[in-house]
């Protein structure tokens, strides 16, 4: 009987080669999956930040739209100061008023000539603020004749704070974590405010774990917009 001897090619890969091709796998395996937490964990960071700025910015061109209108046929800039202030944890609210129906003639007499009228009246009385849910802190709005008892509605979730400023003209002013600072002007009370400049403080929170691949420290994005009280200084006819 012949024994073949066989090739060095045919005799496969030995002990040594295996286990080192074994080690390079796993490495490269390893590299790999540490790349793809980490791009996993910056495109979640991505996606809840462009959500959370959007619901941000979607929330202050709303409140700035309705906050230029307050004082509407009113003999005031129609900022309710007893119910506009700044808490001890540095969150505003604010109360605005404005008589929108004074020249709609399908309105009622009521709705045209005060507020007060439910369904009618909707959006002449209107409250924002900051409501703690849980572990979420949300922006608020408060429409006291929408409906019967008034009605709540979410503006933005996910915030961190929000400032209201008021001043008797336009300011310039710098931002520094989550408020503004160094306005070229003294703060005046809400009553006295012809200009008023609200700033929305953006939470992020952390993606992952501290050290482990691809994490996201919590980080915070600061909104301000700037709202002339365009019916401040203007007669009541």
């Amino acid at each position: 009987m012949k024994t073949k001897i066989l090739t060095k090619a045919e005799r496969g890969f030995s002990l040594l080669e295996l286990l080192i091709a074994m080690t390079l796998t796993i490495v490269i395996m390893g590299l790999a999956s540490t790349l793809l937490a980490r791009s996993l964990n910056i495109r979640v960071k991505a996606n809840a930040n462009a959500d959370a700025l959007a619901d941000a910015q979607r929330a202050l061109n709303i409140m700035s739209r309705e906050i230029a209108n307050a004082g509407f046929n009113l003999t005031d800039n129609g900022i309710v100061a007893g119910d506009s202030a700044t808490d001890a944890n540095g969150n505003s609210t604010l109360r605005i008023r404005s008589n929108l129906n004074k020249f709609d003639t399908s309105a009622t007499t009521g709705a045209r000539n005060g507020i007060g009228t439910v369904g009618e009246d909707a959006g002449e009385d209107v409250k924002y603020f900051i409501s703690e849910a849980g572990t979420t802190t949300l922006l608020a709005r408060y429409d006291a004749y929408a409906v019967a008892g008034g009605r709540s509605t979410v503006l933005a979730n996910r915030l961190d704070s929000l400032r209201i400023h008021y001043y008797s003209q336009k300011v310039t002013y710098s931002t520094s974590g989550c408020d503004i600072v160094g306005a070229s002007l003294a703060e005046v009370s809400p009553s006295a405010a012809k200009y008023v400049v609200l700033a929305v403080c953006v939470q992020l929170d952390a993606v992952g774990a501290p050290s482990s691949p691809g994490y996201q420290p919590a980080t915070s994005v600061l909104l301000a917009s700037d709202v002339a009280l365009r019916n401040s200084n203007l007669p009541v006819y």
